[in-house]
């Protein structure tokens, strides 16, 4: 069998992470590192087996008990919702923000969606791309705050527009977030956007 090893670099730019989180997943066992040389080499198989072990099984995470809203989850952590049509940034930002065992994080591919999950349960933030397929994230906003009026929202975006930057300005987003992001800049928009 023909395996594929990915360098330091490779395994950054696939991940989408920085070089610290690379070290603390090899140093925790996480993601096994080979020594070559001065370099370290990844399987890219044992990558994706991470990868895979980050998700939640069956694609999603079964409903739980809604809470009042503002108030936290059973464990007492934050919960986020992610929306995004891409999976590739669904899964960065779940498994980004999931990482340090600081939130819960539930993820939908579209807009309506988003709102559902709004009916069935109560979120501390809501992460929304701009542009999706059908209803765009800031649509989705402006239809949530009529579910709860108080919740915070960070924008992502790879299309941004000044128009679009205003609306989102106008609907009090937290933070507008050009992709692409960095992951210490996810986490930072979201701790302010959350709060203690």
């Amino acid at each position: 069998m023909n395996e594929t090893f990915l360098t330091t670099d490779e395994v950054l730019e696939y991940l989408q992470v920085n070089l610290r989180t690379v070290y603390r997943l090899i140093k925790a066992g996480k993601i096994p590192a080979v020594r070559v040389g001065r370099q370290w080499r990844f399987r890219k198989s044992d990558i994706d087996t991470w990868l895979d072990s980050q998700r939640p099984l069956g694609g999603s995470q079964p409903p739980a008990p809604v809470p009042a809203f503002g108030q936290r989850s059973g464990d007492g952590r934050p919960r986020i919702l992610v929306a995004d049509d891409e999976a590739s940034i669904r899964d960065l930002l779940s498994k980004t923000l999931t990482m340090d065992g600081h939130y819960d994080v539930d993820t939908v591919a579209d807009g309506r969606s988003a709102i559902e999950q709004f009916r069935l349960r109560t979120y501390d933030l809501l992460i929304v791309d701009l542009k999706m397929p059908g209803m765009d994230g800031l649509s989705v906003i402006r239809e949530i705050r009529q579910l709860a009026p108080a919740v915070p929202a960070i924008v992502v975006t790879g299309y941004s527009t000044e128009p679009s930057a205003v609306e989102a300005a106008n609907l009090r987003v937290s933070a507008y977030l050009k992709k692409p992001f960095r992951i210490k800049e996810v986490l930072d928009k979201t701790a302010e956007a959350i709060g203690p």
